[in-house]
């Protein structure tokens, strides 16, 4: 079965999902592109094969040829158009956020649990990285014992220039959020955040560390260091009773030259995650094509955003912060 797919938004990642879709997705068919730049639109689409370019958002997800929509628009504009996909009673991919605040989100889960039925996947494609997959199954494994602590570490070239320093929490962090709920397998619960008192005030990019503690009693601490400079580094660790497990990177080549050896970093995330996106957008196509769903929820999506939102409050106040949820509806449990 195939599953005519229709983008919205085909920016640095909604083109790049547009090349995975139409090359490495089987049962994938491309066949819609819309972007506020037509031009863009027309370039992708021609690159890529997309059917056709569509002149309105909205008129794409109601267009009765396309079974799913990827959501790939600015993150202003996603619980709209998640909503819209709702209304039309069709699948979306709606890459992080699933809305910039908990209200908005809750307007989606609302909406979704009306229906009865999971329509809408959040892109947090790091449950589909191998080196996490890996790392949880050995965790589930029990060998090492009950996890107790997970570290994580999170860093970028520089900021982009539409950059500001609430979003290393709101933007960049809210990838570890949810990968801490998926490989713990619970909520988190409390939050503090700091920052180096020798990092420049006016920098956005400067590094900001994060403790939290989770429903069962363990910790996540993360450091988030959009100005690091010398490429993009994520890394991992799980601390466990009997043992640890660390996340690793996908093999790079070494080069020995000039008295010297080692290894080349990314310049963004896109080679380092480049596995999840296809196997995230595998999934998804694959979950449609059989009536089901797969990866992050609407529920997911709405967690991380609370998460981010007592992050800023403990940013702006110096404290701990509780992370308050709704109560979960019976559709995500």
């Amino acid at each position: 079965m195939s599953v005519r797919v229709g983008i919205i938004g085909v920016g640095v990642m909604g083109a790049d999902h547009a090349r995975v879709l139409a090359s490495q997705v089987p049962g994938a068919v491309l066949q819609a592109l819309y972007d506020a730049d037509p031009t863009r639109a027309k370039a992708v689409a021609d690159e890529t094969g997309a059917q056709s370019v569509a002149a309105d958002p909205l008129a794409l997800v109601r267009d009765p040829s396309i079974d799913a929509v990827l959501v790939a628009s600015p993150d202003a504009t996603h619980k709209d158009l998640t909503l819209a996909c709702l209304a039309a009673r069709k699948p979306v991919l709606c890459e992080k956020p699933l809305a910039p605040t908990t209200a908005e989100c809750r307007e989606v889960l609302a909406a979704e649990s009306k229906l009865g039925r999971r329509l809408v996947q959040v892109g947090y494609m790091r449950r589909f990285d191998p080196a996490y997959v890996d790392m949880k199954m050995t965790m589930l494994s029990g060998r090492l014992g009950a996890p107790l602590i997970f570290h994580c570490v999170h860093r970028n070239v520089s900021a982009p220039s539409w950059f500001d320093s609430r979003m290393a929490v709101s933007n960049s962090a809210v990838h570890e959020f949810d990968i801490a709920r998926w490989m713990l397998d619970t909520e988190l619960t409390d939050i503090q955040v700091f920052r180096p008192k020798a990092a420049r005030a006016d920098s956005p990019g400067a590094p900001v560390f994060l403790v939290l503690e989770t429903a069962c009693g363990q910790l996540v601490n993360v450091e988030i260091f959009i100005d690091a400079t010398y490429g993009y580094d994520v890394r991992g660790e799980l601390v466990c009773e009997k043992g640890t497990v660390s996340l690793g990177a996908p093999g790079r080549t070494e080069v020995s030259l000039d008295l010297a050896h080692g290894s080349a970093y990314p310049a963004d995330w896109r080679p380092r995650f480049a596995d999840a996106y296809r196997l995230q957008n595998q999934a998804w196509i694959a979950a449609i094509a059989g009536g089901a769903s797969a990866g992050a929820s609407a529920w997911d999506g709405y967690a991380a955003a609370a998460v981010a939102e007592a992050g800023l409050q403990s940013l702006a106040e110096n404290r701990s912060v509780s992370i308050s949820l709704v109560e979960k509806a019976t559709l995500y449990k």
